[in-house]
């Protein structure tokens, strides 16, 4: 894919973007740059899924602009927040262009400046009240499955090189979708994710839900006793079916041809075991964009509860914090209606010298409230090595 070239005296509202603070993404072994601004999208994605909707008028609208400006096959790129009411952070760039993925990243952690303070929000006792208040409305509601969340907030002694963090989770995360986007306050939000919402090529469509995890482990025989666990763990497998069946559910309307295993398989990451199922559709309507699949399954169970409604509900109660884009989407999608969205998790905003880290876990009836701190906690190594600090 890729897109025309515009030049800035064609349009009066071409913004001028520092290509470090441009977007990037990275899938496979390719990687999509962008530069410079045509448009900025704040329109909340709610209703996203409707090509009638606010949110994809005022994307139909940008990419005719693009069109008019001398693009030929514009492109949206950016991030949607966990509630979808809130302003999305999307944008035309001037110029996008997929190219080699960078394999440059340099052995070894880069170094931050000195760590001056640090702290969980909430921290580990409160985290476990809100699981245990969790398990209790379980038994009490038809709320099945939560997904509750950490912070970690990270105070240097001077501002933070984003590009150096992104070198350290390049070099420790070979793979997985590599994130970073600008945010109009100046903050970046970067991240390696390990989940793919929906991929969209035509009429054909992939989506990769996770959920069930265990931490894996320097020695070989633990590591996979670790995932023996977890391929056994009926815990893991009830909460993952939450969200292979409400995917299913959503996108089974839609297709002539839906192919879901019947038990999912283990994926693994540097810190995870994780329980992964591949489901692969075609489309009966090629006008279906990446972004309306994206925004029809967002939020997932697994990365909200359900049902979805009850659990976000549940959330906002227990939660002491608003996520943002953490637990969102983050991708593109070209005015043709290709795609690809991921799940905006493993990831942190830095802005100066302040690093925010976020984690979660999925809570059913069955969780241990030690337990899933553990996980939380495990979860957040991945930005931590990227800021240079053990685990």
């Amino acid at each position: 894919m890729r897109t025309g070239t515009l030049r800035t005296n064609e349009m009066d509202e071409v913004q001028v973007v520092d290509e470090k603070q441009s977007f990037s993404f990275t899938s496979g072994d390719r990687e999509l740059a962008v530069t410079g601004m045509l448009q900025r999208i704040e329109t909340p994605a709610i209703g996203g899924d409707d090509a009638n909707s606010l949110f994809q008028k005022t994307v139909a609208q940008a990419f005719d602009r693009a069109r008019k400006a001398g693009q030929s096959n514009p492109i949206i790129v950016g991030a949607i927040p966990f509630d979808p009411a809130e302003a999305s952070c999307l944008y035309i760039p001037e110029h996008a262009q997929w190219r080699a993925r960078n394999t440059r990243a340099q052995i070894g952690a880069t170094t931050l400046p000195e760590l001056i303070e640090q702290k969980n929000i909430p921290d580990e006792q409160a985290f476990k009240r809100a699981v245990e208040h969790a398990i209790v409305n379980f038994r009490h509601s038809d709320v099945r499955k939560a997904v509750l969340s950490v912070q970690r907030e990270l105070v240097f002694a001077q501002d933070v090189d984003v590009s150096a963090m992104q070198n350290n989770l390049r070099a420790q995360n070979p793979s997985g979708y590599h994130f970073r986007v600008p945010m109009p306050d100046g903050t970046t939000l970067i991240g390696v994710s390990p989940e793919l919402l929906v991929r969209k090529e035509g009429l054909s469509f992939l989506s990769n839900p996770l959920a069930g995890s265990a931490k894996r482990m320097a020695d070989p025989e633990a590591d996979r006793r670790n995932a023996d666990w977890l391929s056994a763990s009926e815990k893991d497998h009830y909460e993952h079916g939450f969200v292979t069946q409400d995917i299913v559910s959503q996108l089974g309307e839609l297709c002539t041809q839906l192919n879901v295993p019947q038990r999912p398989s283990l994926i693994s990451t540097p810190a995870l075991w994780h329980l992964s199922t591949r489901i692969e559709g075609t489309l009966a309507d090629p006008t279906v964009s990446a972004l309306q699949l994206a925004c029809r399954l967002h939020p997932t169970p697994a990365v909200c509860g359900f049902p979805t409604e009850r659990a976000r509900r549940l959330i906002r109660f227990v939660e002491p914090f608003e996520r943002g884009l953490f637990t969102g989407m983050v991708g593109w999608c070209d005015a043709q209606g290709n795609g690809e969205w991921v799940v905006t998790i493993r990831c942190g905003t830095v802005k100066r010298n302040r690093v925010r880290l976020f984690a979660g876990a999925g809570i059913v009836e069955a969780s241990s409230p030690d337990s899933e701190w553990t996980e939380v906690q495990t979860k957040l190594g991945t930005m931590l090595r990227a800021c240079g600090l053990a685990h």
